[in-house]
């Protein structure tokens, strides 16, 4: 049984095109790197129809002004309300006072029974910005062809590889946020454990809590 589960675990990782996540980004097991922006979002509804068409307007600038391909990536998930919970609860304990004991467990019933009533959901908006070196001339991307080097070259033809390619990618994710920027976008460059973080929920979307990562990002 235990050997049938390790095979079936095996076998979803080969469908999972992630070789590894190095300082922040994403190392594709084809040799592409992918970094991941969040970015906040804007309330077309709370504008006038003047600035709905210039916000569109921009943002259709924004994305002919590129010379490369982005992923835009909207997570809908049901907000877990739990941690809140928890919170509540732990005030709840240290009250003295018995009247605000009372308040506090009658607006934790309310949130409860709220939000099992309704579909709370929450949306995070990702920007995926990719990279992947040509095979032919210059430097070659790093574990894209086989080399005949010893073990410490390659490993250092490969660090410099990496950090070229990173250079590449932060100058595409700084155009794409001077590009957001105008519109009134925030965006931020996630890290190693945010990244990881985001494929765990994907893969995992029955799953709303990720156990302590390690490493630093």
């Amino acid at each position: 049984m235990a050997s049938q589960t390790a095979q079936n675990s095996k076998s979803t990782q080969e469908f999972v095109p992630i070789k590894e996540v190095r300082d922040g980004v994403v190392v594709l097991k084809d040799g592409g790197l992918r970094l991941i922006l969040i970015a906040s979002s804007l309330n077309l509804a709370l504008k006038s129809e003047d600035e709905q068409r210039a916000t569109i307007s921009q943002f259709q600038n924004f994305l002919n002004s590129l010379d490369f391909s982005v992923q835009i990536y909207v997570s809908s998930r049901r907000l877990d309300i739990r941690p809140y919970i928890a919170l509540l609860e732990e005030r709840l304990k240290a009250q003295m006072e018995d009247l605000l004991k009372i308040q506090i467990r009658e607006y934790i019933d309310f949130v409860k029974n709220f939000t099992e009533r309704s579909s709370i959901m929450t949306k995070n908006f990702f920007i995926v910005v990719p990279y992947t070196q040509p095979l032919l001339g210059g430097k070659k991307g790093f574990s894209i062809l086989p080399s005949k080097k010893g073990t410490a070259e390659k490993k250092l033809d490969d660090m410099e590889a990496f950090e070229e390619a990173r250079s590449q990618l932060e100058q595409r994710a700084s155009v794409v946020e001077q590009g957001l920027s105008g519109m009134g976008i925030r965006v931020i460059q996630l890290g190693t454990e945010e990244v990881v973080e985001l494929f765990y929920k994907i893969f995992n979307p029955g799953e709303t809590e990720l156990p302590m990562a390690s490493g630093n990002n």
